[in-house]
């Protein structure tokens, strides 16, 4: 009697998790939010101290992109029964381990482990107490020049925002060879006879995880924003521009690049170049093949298949250039933020003021007065700061620019446009980086609490509040405009009126327009 009684409490505790389960869908309420159903099983996450946000990390919206799916599009994620523990981030994508440097400590950078090809994770924090709330949905896509990066760096916690009321997501996607390698073996085998993006359609089957997933957390799969920072600026850019992301996302956000001209760090092949490219990587690895590649270990492929990876057309994700995607109206057609960084730039060292005019005057010939009209050089210290602004503008603020310029052509997407002026307390040698470039991240989440051995100040607590509001304000409605704020103008080609933030926080035409004017002329021919 005693053993039946053992076997009937351990079945009874075996099915606790699909009876609790089952009762919170029947009677349409979730507690906290703390287990939801997916697609592909259920998931318990775990409540913050104050129990009012259940974060699910590790969740994986795909199947492990590894053996024969190295290199392929990501497939579904496999079922599982019972209850899964989403209770901490799923590994970020194989790449380089991270090191300090620069002005970027340890919170800008993902962890030391885990690291692996499985990596296809993404993460939900939400306040929502039943499904029904349909809370409006902020999916983040992380920056890293397309060879680094991962969701699970401190600064991308995703809490304060989903206090502010929306349902935060944050997703893994693959970098580097992993992310971006083209060959024709590849192209061949695939149904839409494509190679190159897997970085991007990682993306893609995420936002196809929130339309299918999101209600379960208490989203809303019709109100998406997407947004990313650096090259996740720029992939935010490509989503907005490919036919396969149509109607998975209603606005975007665009934090310090987009692809709307070339890059001058970035390439930006065709298929038949990054293929090309491809094959010779592939031979100097010793890979005769794809199945040979396929059976290289993930770190050999990294060490040993060398090249520079990021978008390419491929004739699927992206069927043309994203300029000429643009330039013919075919991009799609949602309201946007973007902006850029006072200071953002990586030059490792600065010419004096005679050889850098000698450099203009070699460049710019007869318009090079004009050129030092805006960029000067009567000091050293001038040459310095013109030449910063001048590597901001070639590699982030021009291109964000002439979205913004494109898009305010627009009545059906508006477009809102910010400088980050804030040159972020400091000490040491971390003082000369200014508003440097990733600086208005942790402002943008309000994660100004992860900023390690920074003398903040009671301005840019208040400033990371005001912006956090902007966005989420800009998530729910499309307009980040709310009670209590500055007044943000829509961008137009009129005034160019932009939010310029900084202890004082105003909307003011943009800074340096004549400057990057004549920058985005030549930048076009």
């Amino acid at each position: 009697m005693r053993k039946q009684t053992k076997l009937v409490f351990c079945a009874l505790m075996l099915a606790a998790p699909v009876f609790f389960y089952s009762f919170i869908i029947k009677t349409g309420r979730l507690v906290s939010m703390s287990v939801a159903q997916t697609d592909a099983g259920t998931v318990s996450g775990v409540k913050n101290e104050a129990g009012d946000i259940t974060a699910f990390k590790g969740i994986p919206f795909a199947a492990p992109p590894v053996g024969d799916l190295r290199w392929k599009a990501p497939q579904p994620a496999k079922h599982w029964t019972g209850v899964r523990k989403c209770d901490a981030f799923g590994a970020s994508p194989m790449q380089a381990k991270p090191t300090p440097f620069m002005v970027y400590t340890s919170e800008f950078l993902i962890p030391e482990k885990p690291i692996s090809e499985d990596c296809l994770y993404l993460n939900v924090w939400t306040g929502a107490k039943s499904k029904a709330e349909k809370r409006a949905v902020f999916v983040y896509i992380y920056g890293g020049g397309f060879t680094s990066g991962g969701s699970a760096c401190d600064i991308y916690n995703g809490e304060a925002l989903a206090k502010k009321g929306v349902v935060f997501v944050s997703v893994n996607y693959r970098v580097g060879v992993f992310g971006f390698f083209a060959h024709p073996e590849l192209t061949s085998e695939s149904p839409n006879k494509a190679s190159g993006n897997y970085g991007l359609l990682d993306q893609i089957a995420a936002l196809q995880w929130v339309e299918k997933n999101i209600v379960a957390f208490g989203g809303d799969p019709a109100n998406v924003t997407i947004c990313g920072q650096s090259a996740g600026s720029m992939s935010v850019n490509a989503l907005v521009a490919s036919p396969q992301a149509k109607g998975l996302f209603k606005k975007a956000i665009a934090e310090s690049g987009s692809l709307t001209i070339k890059n001058p760090v970035l390439p930006a092949a065709t298929l038949q170049v990054a293929e090309e490219e491809g094959v010779k990587s592939a031979e100097k690895a010793g890979a005769k093949s794809l199945a040979d590649l396929r059976a290289m270990s993930a770190e050999d492929v990294m060490k040993k298949v060398q090249g520079r990876y990021s978008p390419i057309v491929d004739g699927f994700v992206l069927p043309e250039s994203i300029p000429d995607i643009f330039a013919a109206n075919k991009q799609n057609h949602v309201g946007l933020i973007t902006g850029w960084n006072a200071d953002e730039s990586f030059i490792a060292g600065f010419k004096n003021k005679d050889d850098y005019k000698k450099q203009v005057e070699q460049q710019y010939g007869a318009e090079a007065a004009e050129f030092l009209k805006y960029f000067p050089a009567e000091t050293d210290e001038q040459a310095a700061r013109s030449q910063v602004e001048i590597s901001r503008n070639q590699i982030f603020a021009l291109s964000g620019y002439n979205w913004a310029n494109m898009q305010s052509q627009y009545s059906n997407s508006p477009v809102y446009v910010y400088n980050f002026n804030r040159k972020v307390p400091a000490t040491a040698e971390y003082a000369k980086f200014g508003a440097f470039h990733t600086a208005e991240v942790p402002y943008v989440m309000n994660d100004l609490k992860f900023l390690q051995n920074r003398p903040l100040e009671k301005a840019d607590y208040e400033l990371a509040d005001m912006m956090s509001d902007y966005w989420v304000n800009f998530i729910k409605t499309g307009n980040p405009n709310g009670k209590g704020l500055p007044q943000w103008p829509k961008y137009n080609t009129a005034d160019n009126k932009v939010m310029v933030f900084d202890v004082t926080s105003k909307a003011e035409k943009v800074p340096g327009k004549g400057g990057l004017d004549f920058m985005l002329t030549k930048a076009k021919k």
